[in-house]
């Protein structure tokens, strides 16, 4: 190559790395952060980046969420659009260098001689032509559009992490909240079907009692309301427990079927309520950093747009050989080579460079929009959770009260009513307030262990990522020269915290 040739390509790439960047850089928008949770309970620990599934103790549910994690639809689906954000991001960010290409091309061609003027005999028809070319272009990034656009792509890319670490998040959310809701209705129709043998032999008892005139027929058929209550209560509790077999199935990545059970309601253990100060929740809740990311690849286009003012500047260069013979085809008279420099700007558009930029300035304001909005709902879910889970326990241990008084209730009716004292009315209504509340008592109680479920999702927290090691799939999909999938400061554009 030419001496000045290589001086100017030289010249041009210190240019292109010393070009400015159009646009702002991004920094972290300042957000309130409240200053504590209202509703944290004195027991909490220092337990949200912990495997906290693990801590109900029952191996069942802790092979559901492995076996979740690896087969999940939803999580395959969101390892995909990684592999799809890292392919935009290596294409993006391609025009950064050269771009060389080949090429080759033969031809045999007669053309007419029939009253062609000046044709001469000794020209040779019909003619062969061949040529081998190498070419290559590069837009010179004087104005950091190209760099903009892949800052964009790359926060894409990370968005796109992100977004699966969400769906990893409500995904072992969901398998234990419907494992626990599962065993709870396990429970619920353990007590319906327990209590329909109950009422059961109550009527066989009035029925002999009736047939032999020692009571009417009321209270046969008293008998008879309560035993077809809880008869008609099994159906619904069974319908739930097939659909909430099956709402796990999907979630297991399975075709809709039965589901094993490990320990019951009552025999598993109730994790400690995780500790967190509200601030962590920005670094803890995946949705929080990919409405981050979004905001970051949204601030990028405005500078990759605000480039489009300006010119643009590419050089291209083909390199080859060409001959009508193809023996001479690698022969010193038949190089070939061209060298050329362009420069394109706007003059006059009409306002379409203009329009691109307010396009980009109003997705960067919707960007941080969603970014706050992400930030409150985070801070809401946390505080809902951890109201509920308060207030179930006070109304589990409540209707565990209840429960307690209800059976005390039922055993006196019974002794009244068989020492002649009371009429079977009352012991009818015993009965008609104690199975009701023994549902609700063991629903309640499942109903607190999804609270807690519901917690550590809303809190997030590094178990995260311990769960994404469970589903197999490689952290970051990107090209490992240069990284260009780093969650720095240098490549993402978001501060360290």
């Amino acid at each position: 190559m030419r001496p000045d040739v290589r001086y100017l390509i030289g010249l041009v790439s210190v240019l292109s790395l010393a070009g400015c960047l159009m646009g702002p850089d991004y920094h972290r928008p300042a957000v309130s952060v409240p200053d504590s949770y209202t509703y944290e309970t004195q027991e909490s620990r220092e337990t949200a980046n912990t495997v906290w599934w693990t801590q109900f103790q029952d191996p069942v549910l802790d092979g559901l969420i492995a076996e979740a994690l690896a087969n999940n639809k939803n999580v395959q689906i969101a390892t995909a659009n990684i592999e799809q954000a890292a392919g935009v991001l290596t294409q993006t960010r391609a025009p950064l260098f050269p771009q060389v290409n080949y090429g080759a091309a033969g031809a045999r061609q007669r053309v007419s001689e029939s009253g062609a003027s000046g044709w001469s005999s000794s020209i040779p028809n019909p003619q062969n032509s061949f040529q081998l070319v190498a070419g290559a272009s590069w837009e010179i990034d004087l104005w950091g559009r190209i760099r903009r656009l892949t800052e964009a792509s790359r926060a894409n890319l990370l968005a796109s992490e992100e977004a699966r670490h969400g769906v990893i998040l409500s995904l072992v959310a969901s398998v234990a909240g419907n494992y626990l809701q599962l065993r709870g209705l396990d429970e619920q129709l353990e007590i319906s079907r327990r209590t329909l043998k109950t009422y059961g032999e109550s009527v066989r008892l009035f029925e002999l009692k009736f047939k032999y005139g020692q009571v009417s027929q009321m209270n046969v058929e008293q008998a008879r309301t309560q035993y077809e209550t809880a008869a008609a209560a099994i159906p619904q509790i069974e319908t739930q427990i097939v659909q909430t077999q099956n709402a796990l199935s999907i979630l297991l990545g399975r075709n809709p079927g039965p589901i094993p059970r490990g320990k019951s309601i009552h025999d598993l253990v109730l994790p400690a309520v995780p500790v967190g100060v509200p601030s962590q929740v920005l670094e803890n809740r995946p949705d929080i950093r990919q409405a981050e990311q979004n905001l970051v690849a949204a601030n990028a286009q405005i500078g990759a747009a605000k480039a489009l003012y300006f010119p643009a500047i590419s050089l291209t260069g083909t390199l080859g050989t060409s001959s009508a013979e193809l023996k001479n085809l690698f022969k010193g008279p038949a190089g070939v080579w061209s060298f050329a420099g362009s420069i394109t700007g706007p003059i006059f558009q009409a306002g379409a460079i203009s329009g691109v930029v307010h396009q980009a300035e109003g997705a960067q304001q919707a960007a941080l929009f969603g970014y706050e909005a992400a930030i409150q709902n985070a801070f809401a879910d946390v505080e809902n959770a951890l109201v509920a889970h308060q207030k179930l326990g006070e109304q589990l241990d409540a209707e565990g009260r209840l429960v307690k008084a209800s059976r005390e209730y039922e055993r006196l009716a019974l002794l009244q009513y068989d020492g002649g004292f009371s009429p079977y009315s009352t012991v009818l209504q015993a009965q008609q307030q104690l199975f009701p509340s023994e549902l609700n008592w063991v629903q309640t109680r499942a109903d607190v262990f999804a609270s807690l479920v519901a917690i550590y999702k809303a809190m997030g927290g590094g178990w995260v990522e311990a769960a994404n090691r469970l589903t197999g799939e490689p952290e970051n999909p990107a090209p490992a020269a240069g990284n260009p999938a780093s969650r720095s400061t240098e490549a993402s554009g978001t501060p360290k915290d």
